[in-house]
């Protein structure tokens, strides 16, 4: 029999980068008392990933739970960055409805409109959060309209275009449905949920089906598949068939050694659960993300939401430089394919391919910043290899050549208009609108070929001195739009190895800007820095000044050398090009050369 199950609600948080979800998630779990009062918690504790506190972002989303009066709360803290959007897409399955959070200031943004249009077309009602209108410059009630205007860009029905509007600052944690009315807490919020998101609807006695959204894992008791009871109920110990929507070879029957639910930041182990229930499942080492875990006497799998396609590619290349062997753990190609395969068990937007050499993978994700954050993880754990220049994955459609085109909105200060919409329109990049912000800043959208981004971002900052924001999101293929001219400077490229000495630094520091210091070890081949002029040049970095007995005039004085520009992995990935290749190790970056002697190199560029 069909019923409500009132005791329980699903909701998803969904926003842009940076518009404060994860500190509102953190906010939600002080004031229901998840943590005792005199716990040490540190800010945005769902951030629990290195690289996820290092940044600033969410890369992974996250499960936790509150109780607010008598209700199970199950919250999904969601990634905001666009090329994680694959995570949001598919753990809006497990969901009733969403929480939309904006910035009062900065309002809808390109991931804004993602996310959104992801939870409208899967008919989730809507509870719109205008967060962070504490700030000075805040401008809550225009947001209010443009948040209405993008629910009817997105043909939003009438009930979701009905959607309750909260204000809240998670910073100071309060929440308020009436400016007029002062607050004190977030419980807003939470009667928003209750009231505004259904409860599960399901039949407790039917055979059993839940779906795998997530993958999570631990060293004591391996995968864990985390999913939705969409009917009956489970139960630790029992006997299911887990059925593979890709591939019915894989259907297979398992036991179910151990159940969790979520309560708080911890995992709390039941007995069973039923329709409506986020859970975690334990003991089944081949359990993947859109398998169906069910009763032996169903055979179909539940849908599970498609994942965009990736739209930017790289090679992974075994490191065969000099310096090869020197600081990894695993370096061989069987263990960067054995590495690389498993990231796709939990990484459902990444694709992974063999290529025509044993040494070489092509490794295929959402944009620049979801293969580097994938690349940073594999050096942290001990991985060394190579990687090529990020190449944008074209499509032929009627005899055409297809590309992917992205949405640009860039905020940036008024005087700095003008040459970014230079540097974009050089690179086929369309201004599509021009507004002024408040604070002096001009908000500019552009639609321009996913390729013309690459390389740009560091540019973009300098041009901005800092000051410029640049958000992208994904907007389909166009026709291919023509050649684009990208890095105008060529690389300063060692002629001999060694170690680098700071007279043959000095030497080398005229022709343009140096990436490495007196000390720092390089071989032939290896790029040193930026030239500052078009072409390649060969520079020895070690050369030494030749002593003599004479003492001349100043000779003792020393050699004053700028600090080098230190490269971070995407200003690395950035700077490359075709025929040049970033060396990763787990304590070096060193950019080189595909082909490191000379002689053959020019070879190649004759032929």
């Amino acid at each position: 029999m069909l019923e409500k199950i009132e005791n329980i609600r699903n909701v998803a948080i969904i926003a842009h980068v940076d518009h404060g979800k994860t500190t509102l998630v953190d906010c939600l779990l002080r004031q229901a008392g998840t943590f005792r009062e005199n716990q040490v918690i540190e800010e945005r504790v769902m951030d629990s990933n290195d690289i996820e506190r290092e940044r600033g972002i969410t890369i992974l989303s996250k499960n936790t739970a509150v109780t607010f009066e008598n209700t199970k709360i199950n919250i999904i803290d969601t990634p905001g960055h666009a090329d994680f959007g694959g995570e949001v897409e598919r753990v809006l399955k497990m969901v009733n409805g969403v929480v939309l959070v904006v910035d009062a200031f900065e309002g809808p943004m390109p991931q804004t409109k993602f996310v959104l249009k992801n939870a409208l077309d899967l008919d989730l009602p809507v509870i719109v959060c205008i967060n962070k209108v504490d700030r000075e410059e805040g401008r809550p009630q225009e947001v209010i309209d443009e948040v209405l205007e993008l629910f009817m860009d997105l043909d939003a029905n009438d009930k979701q275009f009905d959607s309750p509007f909260v204000f809240t600052s998670a910073k100071q944690g309060i929440a308020f449905t009436d400016f007029n009315k002062e607050s004190a807490d977030m419980k807003p919020i939470f009667e928003a949920i209750l009231n505004h998101i259904p409860a599960p609807f399901g039949d407790k006695e039917a055979s059993m089906q839940t779906l795998i959204s997530t993958i999570d894992y631990n060293e004591y008791i391996g995968r864990i598949g985390v999913g939705k009871v969409e009917q009956g109920t489970i139960k630790a110990g029992s006997e299911a068939l887990v059925l593979n929507i890709h591939d019915k070879e894989k259907n297979k029957k398992v036991k179910i050694s151990k159940l969790y639910e979520f309560d708080g930041l911890k995992k709390v182990e039941v007995q069973s659960a039923s329709v409506g229930s986020i859970i975690a499942i334990a003991g089944i080492d081949s359990i993947n993300i859109g398998d169906t875990i069910c009763s032996p006497d169903l055979t179909t799998p539940l849908d599970f939401v498609k994942i965009s396609e990736p739209t930017i590619a790289m090679n992974f290349i075994v490191n065969d430089s000099p310096f090869a062997g020197q600081d990894g753990k695993f370096v061989t190609s069987r263990q960067i394919r054995s590495r690389l395969y498993k990231e796709l068990n939990t990484d459902v937007s990444l694709r992974v391919e063999d290529t025509d050499s044993t040494e070489t993978l092509k490794v295929s994700g959402r944009g620049e910043l979801h293969l580097s954050v994938l690349i940073e993880n594999m050096r942290r754990e001990g991985y060394e290899f190579q990687v090529s220049k990020p190449q944008v994955l074209y499509k032929e459609a009627d005899g055409k050549l297809l590309e992917p085109l992205e949405s640009v909105t860039i905020d940036t200060p008024g005087e700095s208009a003008g040459i970014v919409i230079e540097k974009l329109g050089s690179r086929r990049g369309e201004l599509l609108s021009m507004s002024q912000s408040k604070g002096g800043y001009t908000r500019l959208i552009f639609s321009i070929p996913a390729r013309g981004l690459i390389g740009y971002r560091q540019e973009f900052l300098t041009d901005t001195k800092g000051s410029g924001v640049l958000n992208t999101i994904f907007d389909g293929y166009v026709e291919y739009k023509g050649d684009i001219v990208m890095r105008q400077q060529g690389s300063l490229v060692a002629f001999e190895g060694g170690e680098a000495a700071a007279y043959g630094l000095y030497n080398a520091q005229e022709r343009g800007e140096l990436f490495i210091s007196p000390g720092t070890k390089v071989y032939t081949g290896m790029i040193v820095g930026v030239n500052a002029k078009s072409g390649d040049l060969e520079v020895n970095v070690c050369k030494k000044k030749h002593l003599t007995n004479m003492r001349a005039s100043g000779a003792d004085d020393a050699l004053r050398l700028p600090p080098p520009k230190n490269l971070s992995l995407e200003q690395a990935l950035d700077f490359i090009t075709d025929d040049e290749l970033i060396e990763v190790t787990p304590n070096n970056l060193r950019l080189r050369k595909s082909i490191l002697d000379s002689n053959l190199r020019q070879k190649a560029k004759k032929k």
